[in-house]
């Protein structure tokens, strides 16, 4: 194989098991997970050189091998998974077929234009607070964030205590319920209501929403008219700052001896700055927002009940051009955050599908579903999928 998008830290083929369900997918996986005889880099060349050679897989990485799945390879990073826009200082930017103008997004960006160059069949990601969505929506191609601890992390760098997530990309929907059936993920309830969040698509432009219009009236017409809701009645903007606190929090506390150790990292512009920030926060700071991230799960899950999904789209737009200035970046990366945190805050699975264009870069629609509904939201957009293609 020919890496043509610059998607992978490694080339090399393990066969999986010679039946099962996903006997002659091929997949790549990203450079955080333990693949035995490679190091995982996790996007930072300090960090490979640092860390020894795995001796054993990771568990995700065998559950596929014994599916049937043939592994082919590691894929690039943002550093230790901290950003979302899929740009490495020191690997440079795997390239997002679907519009080369655009970055990939990330943190799981080499996974994401490995499957939207049709290199792989499957993806292997991880999401803590849009790693998955945000390139399955830039790259135009199927992703899931899963449902918080339904799949184990073992053998994978931890990133934060409470809201790393296994994910993954395909190139359809069909592909994606194959690899959930793979992971045994649950198969759940059919949801009847679709919930409508307004305050989340307010923070879409305009644009966004025009492309995204058709899909919708796709799953009205496959559940019923969707059910406006106001989701957050403190403002999603204090739910970003909650996610915020917490994560940073969390990321410091779990990579704080390396990067102490090291004293300053080579790590690039922005990933540097995350690192300086996140040990600011003590710990009554971070108290205060767990306790209130605590209210604002159980808000959710309230609200996203097994019999309902909610619908928004996956990013505020398409992916922001390769030359975007960085203060145009922030106020992206905010909007976002305000989008994506639903998920991360409630530990609740969400599937990110193929939507529309704007301007030529793909946006997609997302919906999120009840705890262990992961299964039940691969069949709705199976269900649309399969509408779309008569």
């Amino acid at each position: 194989m020919e890496d043509t998008v610059n998607a992978f830290t490694d080339i090399f083929t393990l066969e999986g098991q010679a039946t099962g369900p996903l006997h002659g997918v091929s997949f790549a996986a990203k450079d955080i997970f333990d693949v035995a005889g490679h190091v995982a880099a996790c996007g930072n060349p300090e960090w490979g050189r640092t860390h020894p050679v795995a001796k054993h897989h990771s568990p995700v990485i065998c559950k596929l091998l014994d599916a049937g799945a043939r592994l082919v390879g590691k894929t690039h990073t943002d550093e230790l998974a901290y950003s979302l826009m899929g740009v490495n200082a020191h690997y440079g930017t795997p390239v997002n077929t679907a519009d080369p103008r655009r970055v990939p997004g990330g943190s799981s960006s080499g996974s994401a234009a490995a499957v939207a160059a049709g290199l792989v069949d499957v993806g292997l990601g991880s999401d803590t607070g849009g790693s998955v969505r945000l390139p399955a929506s830039f790259c135009g191609v199927w992703g899931i964030r899963t449902t918080f601890g339904q799949i184990t992390l073992d053998g994978t760098m931890p990133f934060t205590h409470s809201f790393d997530t296994v994910g993954w990309f395909a190139r359809s929907a069909a592909m994606m319920d194959r690899v959930a059936r793979s992971f045994d993920c649950p198969d759940g309830t059919p949801p009847s209501r679709l919930l409508l969040p307004v305050d989340v698509w307010a923070r879409a432009g305009a644009d966004a929403i025009a492309a995204v219009a058709p899909k919708l009236a796709q799953l009205e017409a496959l559940m019923g008219p969707a059910t406006p809701i106001l989701l957050s009645q403190d403002g999603l903007d204090n739910w970003r700052e909650t996610f915020r606190i917490c994560q940073a929090f969390e990321v410091w506390n779990v990579h704080k001896d390396w990067v102490t150790a090291l004293r300053e990292p080579d790590f690039g512009p922005g990933i540097k700055e995350r690192f300086e920030i996140a040990p600011q926060i003590d710990r009554e700071t971070f108290e205060t927002a767990d306790a209130q991230r605590a209210v604002i799960q159980s808000h959710i899950r309230q609200t996203i009940t097994p019999d309902s999904i909610l619908v928004l789209p996956s990013s505020p737009g398409p992916a922001p051009l390769r030359t975007t200035p960085e203060s145009a970046l922030n106020e992206f990366r905010m909007r976002a955050f305000e989008m994506l945190c639903v998920a991360g805050l409630s530990g609740l699975p969400q599937l990110s599908m193929p939507a529309g264009f704007v301007d030529e870069g793909p946006i997609g629609l997302s919906i999120i579903g009840a705890k262990d509904q992961d299964r039940q939201l691969i069949s709705i957009g199976m269900a649309l999928e399969d509408r779309s293609e008569t």
